[in-house]
């Protein structure tokens, strides 16, 4: 774990550091960013443009993510295209990431990766999907033999191709483990040297979460084979992100998530929450500043709003009105500790992503409000204009917008006897 400045151990006591077991796989863990794959499937998205998705994986490449899918090129013509100019447009110039892309359990999905990896000269890694559980095979009608027969078809297909093969299982949280241990063996021995462990509807919770990781483990153990396992959740239950925090403190090599948590249904794993969860617990390897610019920039591109109260990236993260909290970070301020400001009423410090501390004036403020609004904009906080302002602000049951704050400020200056 990285250590803590002695400032920090002084102010804020460590309970997290007192875990029952030690987490050595967060120090390695990768992230693999699905926005432009499974962020895709999301029924309240746009369709993103060439441009947007190239300024996003440059965010992502700044921010240090590991891993992006450039889509699901089997899945027709423009598809494949889309995939084929973002992967071209990727290697020109040379970003630091590493390409993946979905596909079916059948060659006709993975024969068009193949063909991208050569036009580009550079190899990719295909995550290769099937359903496994009981209730998936029982609606698709399939057997576990069938299932088995397509994963070797299309592992192996993969493999031959150069391709680094990923086999992923749907609805893994689902499935028993005497079909896991089968499958994955299956497509271990095909040549898969990657499992991705899936949460497919958020069925999970991290006890679930672990105890699949340590079955895993041992299966792969028994093949003797160097077998990386990854794990995608999603957040039906709104679990993601500790589910996936526990995959990785229990053996995942690597965890999954999208831009503003966007996806199937509820969504995936916010990768803001990752990325700002593993610095704070000590394991951040990344420069987080243009997090902020990389939610904003898929929100806008895939029409698709952050909730004003989401965590880290939300409008009102860093946002307060109320009398008290305005006060302490005032007198943080008046002491002239940054550190201290950003972080005596929140938990993740605002200039970690590029924000910073904004205090409004409302019904429930006090004068510190007022104070800390008027002299950040460089405006004297004289008493009377002070008294004017939170006067006006308590006859009224919403926030205060800029515009009317300036208008008494105008009038104020204008006429102060009035």
């Amino acid at each position: 774990m990285a250590k803590k400045t002695s400032q920090t151990q002084e102010l804020v006591y460590p309970w997290n550091e007192h875990a029952s077991e030690p987490s050595p796989g967060l120090e390695k863990v990768e992230l693999v960013d699905e926005t432009l794959r499974d962020g895709l499937q999301s029924p309240s998205v746009a369709t993103p443009d060439l441009e947007d998705r190239l300024a996003l994986v440059r965010l992502m490449a700044q921010l240090g993510i590991d891993r992006v899918s450039i889509g699901l090129p089997g899945a027709g013509d423009m598809h494949f295209r889309t995939s084929l100019d973002l992967a071209s447009q990727i290697t020109a110039e040379n970003l630091a990431i590493h390409m993946t892309a979905a596909a079916r359990t059948v060659v006709q999905d993975i024969a068009p990766v193949v063909d991208i990896s050569q036009k580009i000269g550079r190899r990719i890694s295909v995550y290769t999907f099937i359903g496994t559980s009981p209730i998936r095979q029982l609606v698709e009608d399939w057997s576990l033999q069938r299932i088995l027969e397509r994963v070797v078809e299309a592992v192996g297909f993969a493999a031959r191709e150069g391709l680094d093969a990923v086999l992923v299982l749907e609805d893994t949280t689902r499935t028993p483990p005497h079909t896991l241990e089968q499958v994955f063996t299956a497509g271990i021995e095909a040549g898969a040297r990657t499992l991705c462990l899936c949460d497919t509807v958020g069925y999970s919770n991290p006890d679930g979460v672990r105890e699949l990781l340590r079955f895993t483990r041992q299966v792969i153990a028994r093949t003797g084979e160097a077998v990386s396992i990854d794990f995608h959740g999603h957040n039906d239950r709104g679990l993601a992100t500790i589910n996936a925090l526990a995959a990785a403190r229990y053996g995942a090599d690597r965890i999954h998530g999208t831009a503003n948590g966007v996806g199937e249904r509820v969504g995936n794993c916010s990768m803001e929450q990752l990325l700002v969860n593993l610095e704070l617990d000590g394991y951040g390897r990344r420069d987080l500043s243009a997090l902020n610019d990389y939610a904003q920039l898929a929100s806008r591109m895939l029409a698709y709003p952050i909730p004003i109260s989401a965590p880290i990236v939300g409008h009102d993260a860093f946002r307060t009105a109320t009398g008290v909290h305005a006060a302490a970070i005032l007198k943080a301020q008046k002491k002239g500790d940054h550190w201290l400001a950003n972080r005596v009423y929140s938990s993740v410090p605002a200039e970690l992503i590029g924000r910073e501390q904004e205090i409004e004036i409302g019904g429930m403020s006090g004068r510190s409000n007022v104070k800390f609004w008027l002299e950040r904009r460089g405006i004297p906080a004289d008493d009377e204009l002070v008294s004017r302002i939170l006067d006006f602000a308590k006859h009224h049951n919403r926030l205060l917008s800029h515009d009317e704050i300036d208008a008494i400020i105008k009038k104020y200056f204008h006429n102060p006897e009035n």
